[in-house]
């Protein structure tokens, strides 16, 4: 079992499990060799309610999809509740880590593209010699949680196969986003993703940059959308719900929600991570193949000890 439940316990400490066999298994998932560093999932808000309910469901599919991987939630500083072995920030993590003698862990940003936190974290994760991967877009697993989105609030068809009409339906999309210009700039490569799914323009905004979502929606109406709606390229703790609601409310535009947690943001979190792990060294790759051996070897020999012991199947 996992030790990430026991008090003091900086970080969960890997337990290998066991597994599956049979004809009829489940294709095995990459599994993380023992001894790599633990993701740190770098959440730009402090620890409360709503930030936790996101990030600990992101951490499950994380956890269900890749076998033996160590994950911690890391908040920004000020938190009520931070301090307690629940709720760490990135510097308690990253120092408990360097205390314990663990590997560096590698750090995940919680944002889908540039953000004002981003140039905090790099520096403390410098402090400690750590990793900070790339952000986790622009991808084509965003588009497909900001379209899963618009369909949930009825402003897109679920998919382009279904030649239904939707009476609700956008003609024009604005993808709403946070950190600047900068990151209206990056979103505009997964706003092209989601136009293609969609076959409706699509432009990105800065929630954080007033005039930008206003002037995005009258560019749509000037160029014959008749109903233009907001999608939030938006995970969640890295903006102020009332950024969203401001948006929608100034430009009269219907909005989905927020992508939160998604299973394909699970998927982003675990893939970036996998990417920025060590790559084995030859010994390693080695060992790993002769544990893999030893493993088969020991299976076989059960099995024709099982086949002795039933003993000539009769004709």
């Amino acid at each position: 079992m996992s030790t990430a439940a026991i008090p003091g316990a900086p970080l969960p400490v890997r337990t290998p499990g066991s597994r599956a066999r049979g004809r009829h298994r489940r294709p095995e998932r990459p599994e993380i060799r023992t001894g790599s560093p633990a993701l740190v999932l770098a959440v730009p808000a402090t620890a409360g309610p709503e930030s936790r309910s996101v990030v600990e469901e992101l951490l499950s599919i994380v956890r269900s999809e890749h076998t033996g991987v160590q994950a911690a939630v890391g908040y920004l500083p000020g938190g009520a509740e931070t301090g307690s072995t629940e709720e760490r920030t990135v510097a308690e993590l990253l120092a408990a880590a360097a205390e314990a003698g663990l590997p560096t862990p590698v750090v995940v940003p919680l944002v889908p593209g540039p953000h004002d936190f981003l140039t905090g974290l790099h520096a403390l994760a410098a402090e400690y010699g750590a990793t900070v991967t790339d952000t986790l877009g622009p991808h084509p697993l965003l588009a497909e949680a900001v379209h899963v989105r618009l369909s949930e609030a009825g402003l897109a068809r679920a998919d382009r196969a279904r030649l239904f009409a939707i009476a609700t339906a956008a003609d024009g999309v604005v993808l709403t986003t946070v950190g600047g210009e900068e990151a209206a700039a990056a979103a505009g490569i997964t706003g092209v993703l989601l136009a293609a799914r969609l076959a409706v323009p699509v432009v990105a905004a800065a929630l954080d940059v007033p005039g930008s979502v206003a002037g995005a929606v009258n560019h749509l109406k000037e160029t014959g959308s008749q109903r233009p709606a907001l999608a939030p390229l938006v995970i969640g703790p890295e903006a102020d719900s009332e950024l969203l609601a401001t948006a929608a409310e100034e430009t009269g535009c219907p909005s989905a929600a927020p992508l939160g947690a998604y299973s394909a943001v699970g998927q982003l979190i675990a893939s970036t991570y996998l990417a920025a792990l060590p790559t084995p060294t030859a010994e390693e790759l080695a060992e790993a193949e002769a544990e893999a051996a030893t493993t088969v070897g020991a299976g076989e020999g059960s099995r024709r000890a099982h086949a002795a012991a039933e003993g000539p199947v009769e004709g």
